[in-house]
């Protein structure tokens, strides 16, 4: 390289790294020399000389869960920017992949880890976080004793207590609600749910807890089908539990904002394509992700945002749609 630009070795040096002190003249020859060549910089070596490797590890509970990619586009969106490229994992819903990856991406060196885990509360995911020596920041989790992280969430209750007072609004008593399990955004919304009934003294409802699937929605609807005294609203809480008992409604041939009335959660294509369109609470999962990201670049660039909060909470909303109608007499 520096034999190609007729120029000394110091002198590349500086041009690579940006070095203030390196004339026009020497700047253009040294990158008219790197085209030439296709010169591609050496990370492990950047990553030595600097002390960070300039890479951010991103630890997802389910990638098939469509809101989780768009957290991923937020987070991974606002780091490239920042110069950070982003190395994602797949839990799969399993809690011991969570271990395995979280000591995966600290042996890859990483300058920083954002979570959105399977168990926060699993004791061998405690220890794992608390032995990190890295920048952590949790993504819609509780934040475990004795971990030191940062943390972006959703206020899961907000708009979960305006679809439930819609329905009551309309008439509804009977309420089943297909929920996941001791998650925080589950734990939020069945409590949202039960504390707005509880202020209904007529007003019923039984929980389907179980885990944020596909197949978990499918088999809720189908008990609560079973049942001789139907509810006349079902909330799913979840997009997968959306999804699942949407499938089996349809099945059973249910109609939706006539034989009974139905609120989904996240505003995915499915809700407003189906006929008729979702009801559904409503979140900005790529907001979530960007602030995340910024939340993790206050502790990997201590100048750029010393004032950051320990953790940013969005809100929900709910969207009212024909899927939701006055309950049947």
């Amino acid at each position: 390289m520096a034999e190609r630009a007729g120029v000394a070795m110091s002198s590349v040096s500086r041009v690579l790294s940006d070095h203030p002190d390196v004339s026009p003249r020497m700047r253009r020859k040294v990158m008219e020399a790197v085209h030439e060549l296709n010169y591609q910089p050496d990370i492990l070596a950047q990553a030595l000389r600097i002390g960070k490797t300039l890479s951010v590890g991103f630890a997802v509970s389910d990638i098939a869960n469509p809101v989780l990619a768009e957290i991923i586009t937020g987070a991974e969106k606002r780091l490239r920017a920042a110069g950070y490229s982003l190395l994602l994992t797949n839990s799969e819903g399993n809690a011991e992949l969570d271990i395995e990856h979280i000591s995966l991406l600290e042996r890859r060196r990483v300058d920083g880890v954002i979570l959105s885990l399977v168990d926060e509360h699993h004791p061998d995911v405690v220890a794992a976080l608390r032995q990190l020596a890295c920048p952590i920041v949790l993504v819609d989790r509780d934040i475990p004793d004795g971990v030191t992280t940062r943390g972006a969430s959703f206020d899961h209750a907000l708009g979960m207590r305006a679809a439930t007072e819609h329905l009551l609004e309309l008439g509804h008593r009977r309420f089943a609600l297909i929920t996941g399990g001791p998650e925080r955004p589950a734990r939020e919304r069945r409590q949202a749910v039960e504390e707005t009934l509880a202020n209904v003294p007529d007003a019923e409802h039984t929980a389907y807890p179980g885990g944020f699937s596909v197949d978990h929605g499918r088999r809720a609807v189908l008990e609560i089908l079973a049942q001789d005294s139907r509810p006349t609203a079902i909330i799913a809480g979840g997009n997968m539990l959306m999804e699942g008992a949407l499938m089996s409604l349809r099945e059973a041939g249910v109609r939706l904002g006539g034989d009974l009335s139905f609120v989904g959660c996240d505003d995915l294509a499915v809700a407003e394509l189906h006929d008729p369109p979702i009801a559904v609470v409503r979140r900005d999962s790529f907001a979530v992700g960007d602030a995340a990201a910024e939340l993790l670049l206050a502790d990997l660039e201590p100048g750029s945002n010393a004032d950051a909060p320990r953790e940013i909470v969005l809100p929900t909303e709910f969207v009212a749609r024909p899927s939701c109608a006055p309950a049947p007499r």
